[in-house]
């Protein structure tokens, strides 16, 4: 068997490899079915942050990310929006991000305009849409957003806008929600937001996996909640949808979980090869150490 390992041509392992992921994605795109997620006490805190909320409380959701990061923050996007509607709670969308409006946009069109038609732009959520300026943005809207935010996304001016009259500042929000691909993102938030400001401004958000070991120095204190890469927004996901989703959620609220099977067997397919790799490196040690 050691030696059968040691010959393996590796185009056998190309094809294994391949097979561990389309194998994966053929099944869950035809049954539906994905694996079970165990939340991470970080998730379980992000879920709790907007779950604990009351019907009409302000959450402001910042997308701070374009379309290379969408297969891991997508998800997470979605989910945020979701949750926050089925919370009824008043979400106020803002982005650092030049592209940040397009998946807003994204987000307002298949969660809110097609599964709550019922929600009215302006006193129910609002896009604030993208101001340059990067943390520059934080250190303003801190203390006066209307500084810089005179009108919506649309050109509507502030004061016409009914669910922005209690809002002066980014204060006077119960929680933010920032999902971010880098700079600027969720670190900035921390930084010039809720520290600044622990008392004031509650703070959770969602990253890509390289992004992630960059965060965690700031946990619990100043970001009570993370979640990392595509497996925190399936831990998240599976949250939301086990309370919120009934018994036939729609598949792109099961989106996060469904990338995740091809992962997850592509993974343990390469702790088997490392496994078998390091067998066959140590037994052919041996056996040239005895000759």
């Amino acid at each position: 068997m050691i030696q059968f390992f040691s010959k393996l041509d590796k185009r056998w392992i190309f094809l294994l490899m391949f097979l561990s992921v389309i194998i994966p994605i053929y099944i869950i795109g035809k049954t539906g079915l994905t694996f079970p997620e165990v939340p991470s006490v970080l998730a379980e805190n992000t879920f709790n942050a907007i779950d604990e909320l009351n019907e009409g409380d302000p959450i402001l959701l910042a997308f701070d990310f374009d379309p290379a990061s969408e297969g891991e923050l997508g998800p997470m996007a979605t989910s945020f929006t979701l949750h926050a509607c089925k919370k009824k709670l008043k979400i106020y969308f803002i982005a650092l991000w030049p592209v940040g409006p397009q998946m807003i946009d994204d987000n307002i069109e298949k969660v809110i305009m097609a599964d709550f038609p019922h929600m009215v732009y302006g006193k129910d959520f609002v896009n604030l849409g993208f101001k340059p300026g990067n943390e520059g943005v934080i250190k303003v809207i801190v203390t006066d957003l209307r500084e810089l935010y005179t009108t919506d996304d649309k050109g509507t001016a502030i004061n016409d806008i009914p669910m922005m009259e209690s809002i002066n500042s980014i204060q006077d929000f119960e929680l933010i929600a920032n999902v971010s691909a880098g700079y600027p993102g969720t670190k900035e938030w921390v930084q010039y937001a809720s520290t600044p400001y622990p008392d004031k401004i509650k703070l959770v958000g969602g990253c890509t996996g390289v992004q992630a070991p960059l965060l965690y120095p700031y946990i619990p204190d100043q970001l009570p909640g993370l979640l990392g890469a595509i497996k925190g927004a399936a831990e998240y996901e599976a949250l939301v949808i086990n309370k919120y989703g009934g018994e036939d959620p729609d598949p792109k609220y099961l989106e996060a979980r469904r990338r995740m099977g091809p992962q997850l067997v592509a993974h343990i397919f390469i702790i088997i090869l490392i496994i078998i790799a390091n067998i066959v490196f140590f037994s052919e040690r041996r056996e040239a150490a005895r000759k």
